[in-house]
């Protein structure tokens, strides 16, 4: 090369200038600034380089700037790039990147590379060209996380399974290293059963797929559920399509309802449901299954498209009514546990899947009414005679009752008509009181028959259930085994009696007990009871008797055979006021006739009367006339 090809790196900012002006220029320094004052130095030329070269033509500056752009690479903030590692101190890595200076990597970011060392080839990332001290920054971290992260990006499209290490545990999972990025692995995707440990699984290496990315947080989401739940779905599809109903699998318990149990078939669930686990009652599938427990079940039922598989158990073994013991036939006394309760009667569990029915008129002999739920109780234990079995049905009809002998068929014997006894009140209903006198023996007391001198509303104002009761037995009704009971009876009717005592128009003192608007319940001497009209309990004073006030009552009417005294108040003294009329008519009447008499006399004495006689008999029959009118019109009595 000659020596005006020499490259000057100033040259960009001279003016192009000739060799011979650069060497006039030389020559003769005090032209360059005739009116500066001289100084030292004054007389450098900064135009011309130390080779005396002061100017490039066009061709060599652009040849130049060429080479210079090529000795240095372009690089943009972000940028991945290929580096060599040049240097290496305690702290740091010195790496090239072909750029005008060498950048400073922290050695903590190399950690997972082994024997690092010089001329090793490594990928970062340019974080900053020149930062505030004008260095070059990398980062090996950032380069490895970008990589990372198109990968991520990537298989989560493709849905391919990566490899990736639990790292720690977080809130509500686990930290994986996937391709060197950290990402999120939620509980509820470790398995497809619950995990409570999440210790177990750090540091552990397993099998991922990516099942969520947020690209603007560079956030990702695996699950090792995923994995589980192809293979089981693959089992699944494979179990599915060699399923026929009838087929015989082992299945193993993974979980226990009310309705039944769950059972994993090898990667298929299949649905124990309750009435198939037994051919006998249970009341939960956990009486006899266990969880974890291994067993052989039968296919019943499946659906391809909803992936439902109904299991029996019982069905393995054959029908308990299709071997029936020899001993189980008509007539047999059996044992029986109570399995469930009906209003019409009660089932009895005679062996499993084997029951038969106690009807609520084969529990007792006695015609009385009698509730299933309160006679037997779940669980417990009776002997029963089998009355009618039917194989083809499956049907048994239980009797307790006969167990023993009728009674009705010796009732007479007994409990003949007339008897008298003590029973016990079993029930009470509003026309009657029906009475027990021994086991399957019973009857009823009208509520007519409870009292001869009291009227009840109900049966339960008298007597209560559970109470004793004297009663005499009035009728028999064998065919229907019914008992006509009395209890007032067994005294004499004391009404006969009382006719007299409360003859029509006596008086008697009575307090009243209860009052309405009919009128009022009057408390007679001897406990009877009388009954007054509202209007028949006005007093004198214009006021009413009330209730529990005491007064005098007339009987106004007195009907033996319907047992009823009605009573009156009012009567007693307005028949007062009448007799007290009465007595002033008659003694009115009295002395109208006394002066009827006197003239009648005076008449008889003068033979002829005269004028002044006339005129005193006139005035006698005048004054007469007069009181009879002051009287009243009312015709004198009898």
């Amino acid at each position: 090369m000659s020596e005006n090809n020499i490259v000057n790196p100033n040259a960009e900012l001279q003016e192009p200038v000739t060799v011979e002006e650069a060497t006039a220029t030389t020559k003769t320094p005090a032209q360059v600034l005739p009116e500066q004052p001289a100084g030292a130095h004054d007389d450098f030329d900064w135009t011309i380089d130390k080779r005396n070269v002061a100017a490039y033509t066009q061709e060599e500056k652009e040849k130049y700037d060429k080479v210079y752009d090529n000795t240095f690479v372009s690089l943009t903030d972000g940028e991945l790039v290929k580096g060599l590692v040049v240097g290496l101190t305690k702290t740091d890595v010195v790496v090239n990147i072909g750029f005008k200076s060498d950048g400073l990597v922290s050695l903590n970011e190399f950690r997972d590379i082994i024997n690092l060392k010089t001329g090793d080839e490594v990928e970062v990332m340019v974080v900053e060209k020149e930062d505030r001290e004008g260095h070059l920054h990398l980062s090996r971290k950032q380069a490895r996380i970008t990589r990372a992260w198109e990968r991520i990006v990537e298989v989560h499209k493709t849905g391919e399974v990566v490899t990736g290490t639990v790292t720690s545990k977080t809130k509500g999972g686990l930290i994986v290293d996937v391709f060197g990025m950290e990402t999120f692995l939620p509980g509820s995707q470790i398995d497809v059963k619950p995990v409570t440990d999440y210790d177990q699984f750090v540091n552990k290496t397993m099998e991922f797929k990516v099942v969520k990315i947020n690209d603007t947080i560079k956030n990702a989401v695996v699950s090792h559920k995923a994995l589980i739940e192809s293979d089981i779905e693959a089992q699944r599809a494979e179990i599915m399509s060699k399923l026929e109903k009838g087929q015989v699998l082992e299945g193993t318990i993974k979980n226990i309802t009310d309705f039944g149990a769950f059972m994993d078939l090898g990667g298929l669930d299949g649905l124990l449901y309750i009435t198939d686990i037994s051919w006998g009652r249970i009341s939960h599938p956990s009486e006899i299954l266990k969880l974890d427990q291994k067993l052989q079940v039968v296919v019943l039922d499946f659906d391809d498209g909803k992936k439902r598989i109904s299991l029996g158990l019982k069905q393995l073994t054959p029908h308990p009514w299709d071997v029936l013991p020899a001993n189980i036939k008509e007539g047999e006394i059996v044992k029986g546990k109570v399995v469930n309760i009906e209003d019409y009667g009660a089932f009895l569990e005679i062996m499993p899947g084997v029951e038969g029915l106690v009807h609520v008129s084969e529990i007792t002999w006695a015609n009385t009414p009698i509730n299933a739920k309160e006679f037997f109780k779940l669980g417990d234990e009776h002997q029963a005679k089998i009355v009618t079995l039917d194989k083809d049905a499956r049907k048994m009809s239980l009797s307790i009752k006969q167990l023993s002998e009728d009674p009705w068929s010796t009732i007479e014997v007994k409990f003949p008509q007339g008897s008298r006894h003590t029973g016990l009140v079993k029930n009470i209903t509003p026309y009657g009181v029906f009475v027990e006198l021994a086991p399957g023996i019973g009857g009823m007391i009208h509520i007519s028959d409870l009292s001869w001198l009291k009227r009840f509303n109900h049966p339960s104002e008298y007597t209560k259930v559970g109470q004793n009761i004297e009663i005499v037995i009035l009728g028999i009704d064998k065919d229907n085994r019914k008992l006509q009971l009395g209890h007032k009876q067994l005294e004499e009717d004391p009404w006969n009696a009382l006719e007299e005592t409360f003859a029509i128009g006596t008086i008697h003192e009575g307090t009243v007990i209860r009052k309405d608007d009919k009128g009022a319940i009057v408390q007679l001497p001897y406990g009877l009871e009388g009954f007054a009209p509202n209007r028949h309990l006005n007093k004198e004073d214009g006021k009413q008797i009330v209730a529990d006030e005491t007064g005098q009552f007339m009987v106004i009417e007195f009907d033996r055979n319907e047992k009823r005294i009605v009573l009156s108040h009012t009567r007693i003294w307005e028949q007062a006021k009448m007799e007290e009329k009465e007595a002033s008519k008659k003694e009115a009447r009295t002395d109208a006739d006394a002066a009827r008499k006197a003239v009648k006399t005076l008449q008889n004495k003068v033979e002829k009367p005269t004028l002044g006689d006339l005129g005193a008999l006139a005035e006698i029959k005048e004054k007469l006339k007069q009181e009879e009118k002051g009287s009243g019109d009312t015709p004198p009595q009898p």
